[in-house]
C-alpha cells in the first residue's frame, strides 16, 4: 500500500522532534549535563524548572525516539542531580547544605516536586534496568513510607504527609516563610525577567508573603504516590501497594465526609481543616486561597486541589476500581450545583471561603472529567467531554484530526526551533526555567493517536495508554524504524489499531503492548473478518515491506499487575 499521509507525519515527527531536542541540549547544557543557568531555591525559579527543561524526552524515546535523546535525557539528569546538590542556599534555612540530599528535594511542595520528576518518573518506560534506576526508584518512595529515619514524612496513625513541604530531609513542621518559597535575594532588574513578573526581589518576597499555613496535608502530596507506583511496577512488592492504596483512600473518605469536595487542609490530628483555623477550604493553594499577585497589582486565585487526582488515578492503575473515580464525578456535580445567573449567564465556582463560594467563570467546572472519561469510559463521563478534539475523533467525528494534530506539533517544533536560535541568553543571565519556553520536544499528537493515552502533563505522572510499542530485533521500547500506528476506536473493552510500515524494502516486526506497563491484557485479535482468542499482554506483528493493516484487539483493562520489564523480560 501507499503510505497514508498520518503515517509519513508520524515518522517525520519522530525524526524532527529528535533533532530539534538535540539542537537544544547542545545550547543549553554542557559536557556534564548541568543546565547553563544560575541556580537558585524557590517557587518562582527552582531546582525543578531545571529538568523540566526536558519534558517530554522520556516519552519521546519511548515512541520510538532516537537512542540519542535517551543518551542525552539520562545525562541532563545525572548532571541535574549533582548540580543541584552542590548548589547551596546562603539564608534558606533547609538547603544551605545542598537544594538536594540524597539526589531528591530537600524538602518543597508537591507542585514543585512533580515538576522535577517529569524526567525520571518516566524513565522506566525506555530503561528500566539502568544500573541507577532500581535503588532511585526504592529511595525516593521510602521517603513516604518512612524507611528513612531522617524523612518521617508520612503519619501511619493519621494516614497524612504531615506538610506541605517534606522531601529527603522530612517535612517543614513550621509555617514556611516568604524566604522559603522565595529563595535567597538576587539582583532582577536589567538582568533577569522572572516568569512570574516580578521586576524586583522584594517584589518576589511579596509574591510569597502569604504562602504560610503549609501544616499537615494537602492534595498535592497525593502526587507522592506516582513514586510508589514506579517502585511497584518495578518490583511487585507489596508494601509500595498497600502504602499507595492506604494513603489515597483516606483521602476518598475525607472527600465523603466533606459533602464530596476534596478538603485542601488537614491538620496534623488527621482532622479537615484543623492545621487552618478548622477550615476545609484553607491552607496555601487551597479552595480559599486567594492572594494579591505584585506583579500584577491584583488578588489572584490559587487553588491547586486538582493535584490530588493524580494519587486517585495512581490509584485506578493499581485495581481498576471505580471507587477511585467516582468521589471526583461526585465533586464537579457538587461545585457545579452551586452555579448562579448573572446578567442571564449562568456562571459557575471555582473558589470557596469564609462567605462561600466565589471566583465563577462561565465555564462548567471540570477538574478531572477528562481523566475520568478515560479511565472509566462510561458513556455518562465521556458526555462530559465531548468536545474534547481528540475525544470527538475517536467518536467517529472530527475526522481531519489526525493529520491536523501531527502537523501542528511539526509546526511547533520549527517555532521553538527559531526560537533556540534567536536567543541571546547567557548563562549568566538566564534562570533555569527560561530555555523550558523553548523546549522543542512535541508528542501530544502521538501520544493521542498512537498510544491513545492521556499526556502526563507537568507534575510527574506515570503514563496513561491503551498501547505500547517494542522493537523486538532492536530489543529497545518505541516504533522499530518504519512502523506508524494510529488508533481510531476506544472503548471499555477493545481498542482498533492501524499499523503500517511505511517502509517498501523491508518487513518489520513490532510487539503491543496492553497498556504502559502491561497493565491490561489482550482477549483477542480481528483482522478483516477473521477473530482469534487472545490471552496475553503482549502481541508480536510482521508487516511486510510496505504493508497495513487495521486490527480491532479485545481488552479486559486493570488487571495485570503495572510493571517496567520489557516484553522479552
Amino acid at each position: 500500500m501507499s503510505p497514508p499521509t498520518w503515517a509519513l507525519l508520524e515518522r517525520e515527527l519522530l525524526k524532527q522532534n529528535g533533532d530539534a531536542c538535540r539542537e537544544f541540549f547542545e545550547k543549553y547544557f554542557d559536557n556534564r549535563g548541568w543546565l547553563l543557568c544560575v541556580e537558585r531555591w524557590g517557587g518562582d525559579d527552582g531546582p525543578d524548572d531545571a529538568i523540566e527543561n526536558c519534558l517530554d524526552w522520556p516519552i519521546l524515546h519511548a515512541l520510538g525516539g532516537s537512542d540519542e535523546i535517551l543518551r542525552l535525557y539520562k545525562k541532563a539528569w545525572e548532571g541535574h542531580l549533582r548540580q543541584y546538590t552542590l548548589a547551596k542556599t546562603v539564608d534558606v534555612p533547609f538547603a544551605r547544605d545542598g537544594m538536594y540530599f540524597k539526589e531528591f528535594p530537600v524538602m518543597m511542595d508537591w507542585l514543585h516536586n512533580g515538576e522535577g520528576l517529569v524526567v525520571f518518573n518516566l524513565q522506566g518506560l525506555s530503561d528500566p534496568r539502568d544500573a541507577k534506576f532500581p535503588e532511585r526508584v526504592k529511595r525516593y518512595a521510602g521517603f513516604y513510607l518512612n524507611e528513612d529515619p531522617g524523612a518521617p514524612n508520612y503519619d501511619a496513625e493519621h494516614k497524612i504527609i504531615r506538610s506541605m513541604f517534606n522531601g529527603s530531609r522530612g517535612p517543614l513542621m513550621r509555617k514556611a516563610t516568604g524566604l522559603d518559597w522565595a529563595g535567597d535575594p538576587i539582583e532582577i532588574e536589567n538582568r533577569f525577567k522572572p516568569r512570574h513578573g516580578e521586576t524586583s526581589y522584594a517584589q518576589m518576597l511579596e509574591h510569597f508573603k502569604d504562602y504560610n499555613d503549609t501544616l499537615g496535608d494537602h492534595p498535592q502530596n497525593l502526587k507522592a504516590t506516582t513514586l510508589a507506583l514506579n517502585a511497584y511496577a518495578l518490583t511487585h512488592d507489596e508494601k509500595y501497594r498497600r502504602w499507595l492504596l492506604e494513603y489515597v483512600d483516606a483521602w476518598r473518605e475525607r472527600m465523603a465526609a466533606n459533602g464530596n469536595i476534596i478538603p485542601t487542609n488537614i491538620g496534623l490530628d488527621g482532622k479537615i481543616g484543623s492545621a487552618a483555623g478548622g477550615n476545609w477550604w484553607g491552607g496555601v493553594y487551597g479552595w480559599g486561597f486567594t492572594v494579591y499577585d505584585p506583579a500584577t497589582k491584583r488578588m489572584a486565585s490559587r487553588n491547586q486541589h486538582q493535584a490530588g487526582l493524580q494519587g486517585f488515578m495512581n490509584a485506578y492503575m493499581l485495581t481498576g476500581d471505580d471507587r477511585f473515580l467516582d468521589p471526583w464525578r461526585k465533586q464537579i456535580d457538587a461545585v457545579n450545583a452551586n452555579k448562579k445567573v448573572v446578567r442571564g449567564k449562568t456562571v459557575y465556582p471555582s473558589m470557596f471561603g469564609e462567605k462561600g463560594w466565589y471566583d465563577f467563570k462561565p465555564s462548567p467546572y471540570s477538574e478531572g472529567a477528562l481523566e475520568v472519561a478515560y479511565l472509566s469510559m462510561k458513556p455518562e463521563d465521556l458526555a462530559r467531554v465531548a468536545d474534547n478534539p481528540w475525544l470527538a475523533y475517536l467518536a467517529g467525528k472530527n475526522l481531519d484530526f489526525p493529520e491536523r494534530a501531527l502537523r501542528g506539533d511539526l509546526s511547533r517544533i520549527g517555532k521553538q526551533v527559531k526560537e533556540i536560535r534567536a536567543d541571546t541568553s547567557t548563562p549568566d543571565t538566564r534562570l533555569a526555567d527560561d530555555p523550558m519556553a523553548f523546549n522543542p520536544a512535541s508528542v501530544e499528537s502521538l501520544i493521542e493517536l498512537a498510544l491513545g493515552g492521556l499526556h502526563p502533563g507537568r507534575g510527574g505522572s506515570a503514563l496513561f495508554c491503551r498501547l505500547r510499542y517494542f522493537d523486538p530485533v532492536g530489543r529497545r521500547a518505541g516504533f522499530p524504524e518504519g512502523i506508524a500506528a494510529l488508533i481510531d476506536e476506544l472503548t471499555d473493552d477493545r481498542v482498533s489499531v492501524t499499523l503500517v510500515n511505511v517502509n517498501q524494502l523491508e518487513s518489520r516486526r513490532v510487539v503491543i503492548q496492553a497498556g504502559g506497563y502491561a497493565e491490561h491484557r489482550f482477549t483477542s485479535v480481528k483482522l478483516g473478518e477473521k477473530t482469534l482468542p487472545l490471552d496475553s499482554p503482549q502481541l508480536t506483528v510482521e508487516l511486510a515491506p510496505g504493508a497495513g493493516a487495521r486490527v480491532t484487539l479485545g481488552m479486559k483493562r486493570h488487571v495485570n499487575k503495572p510493571a517496567m520489564a520489557f516484553p522479552w523480560n
